[in-house]
């Protein structure tokens, strides 16, 4: 054996003894000992640049090393151990972060996303963004570590532009990206997220401003709606039709309203929105999970109005809205306001408008905007902006400007 290969074994041997005890190796320890001797290692004989110390009191330590390319590259940490810990995975991980990539990468993100999140919806959306956007373009192949901003830059900039994106999609498709590289970061396959100076400089597709019209059912059609869910009432006891009628006055997510249960509503005037139905994309099953779109349960009041129409409804079984026996779904609250709006002869607003203009309402009648937004069940004001319209007619709008000046 070479003399290389004896000190070698010498220095195994060595570490081996320092962390044996009782002759039982503790793996934690073997574990910790590698990492020391990776660090002694890269220090004396690998990292040939110098690592130099803060020059203030907030400062960071740094140094530079060479990147797939070859490029200088500068690296920052605030210890110096935690820079070292950043140089670790460019020299002792090159054989492996070579082959890796970006695919590769996408998939690895995904199996990690799979354990972290509640959603099943959410895998498959990120999976159809992907082969729509990605799985063609010349990221997909390309090897995680010669991604560099510049490149990021440019292919983001052209999927905007190809594909005619608004803001809101990019800021959708772009979560992949962000994701992948913090998980790489996290992984330390990289030592910086590539994202986090990227710049879209082209235009976004201009969408058309959603007003009032669109967004809410105004007054009068909030009058006709209510009296056609009345009259369906009164001929057929359908619950269905109170279930439409009652959301106007809760601005619940259509999931969490055909969820609702008696014992949600045993803190009057409290009602107590703690779980949703949901659909899986992958067997188009509806069911009921425990908990809300933001994992997080809330309490909304039930008004004078609202607690008139559930004393009308009969406790026939653990859901507020049942019919025949069965929970009424989310799809069957839908056909309501499409049958309304065939019989109107416009255009259906979705259930979603339904939490719009009770959002609307809420603020034309000078309800603070937190408190719509705690109603809503929004983390951030800037989400409940988005929901509040104009839910006046002509008219309304046109007398209360005149009051007002």
């Amino acid at each position: 054996m070479s003399k290389k290969g004896i000190n070698q074994n010498l220095n195994q041997c060595n570490i081996l003894s320092a962390i044996t005890s009782d002759d039982i190796i503790n793996t934690d320890n073997v574990q910790e000992a590698i990492m020391n001797a990776q660090k002694e290692k890269l220090l004396s004989k690998i990292h040939p640049y110098k690592i130099t110390e803060p020059k203030s009191e907030n400062g960071r330590w740094q140094t530079y090393y060479k990147d797939a390319n070859g490029e200088r590259k500068i690296i920052r940490a605030q210890t110096k151990d935690a820079l070292i810990e950043k140089l670790i995975p460019i020299y002792f991980q090159e054989s492996h972060l070579g082959k890796l990539i970006f695919s590769d990468l996408f998939l690895e993100w995904l199996e990690y996303k799979k354990t972290v999140t509640d959603s099943y919806n959410t895998i498959i959306r990120h999976k159809q963004h992907y082969r729509r956007y990605f799985e063609r373009s010349e990221l997909h192949s390309k090897p995680v570590r010669r991604i560099d901003t510049l490149f990021l830059e440019s292919e983001c900039n052209r999927l905007v532009k190809e594909y005619a994106m608004s803001r809101k999609e990019w800021n959708n498709v772009k979560t992949i990206l962000i994701g992948c590289f913090e998980y790489a970061v996290r992984k330390k396959y990289i030592t910086d997220n590539p994202m986090d100076d990227v710049k879209i400089l082209v235009k976004y597709r201009q969408v058309v401003k959603k007003t009032g019209k669109t967004e809410t059912y105004n007054t009068e059609e909030l009058e006709s709606l209510n009296k056609y869910l009345d009259e369906m009432y009164a001929e057929t006891e359908d619950t269905v039709f109170l279930a439409v009628k009652i959301n106007f006055l809760l601005g619940l997510r259509v999931g969490e309203l055909v969820a609702l249960k008696w014992e949600d509503c045993q803190e009057l005037p409290n009602l107590h929105i703690v779980r949703e139905e949901v659909r899986n994309q992958e067997t188009n099953r509806y069911d009921v999970v425990e908990h809300t779109k933001t994992n997080s349960d809330r309490r909304v009041i039930l008004v004078p109005k609202a607690i008139s129409i559930l004393e009308k409804i009969p406790k026939e079984g653990s859901y507020i809205f049942m019919r025949n026996g069965e929970r009424i779904t989310a799809r069957q609250i839908a056909y309501v306001l499409e049958k309304f709006a065939e019989r109107q002869g416009t255009r259906t607003k979705s259930t979603h408008k339904m939490r719009k203009t009770y959002a609307s309402k809420l603020n034309a009648s000078g309800v603070p905007l937190d408190c719509i937004r705690e109603m809503l069940g929004h983390s951030n004001l800037s989400t409940t902006l988005g929901y509040i319209y104009n839910p006046l007619t002509e008219s309304e709008t046109y007398n209360l400007i005149t009051k007002a000046l």
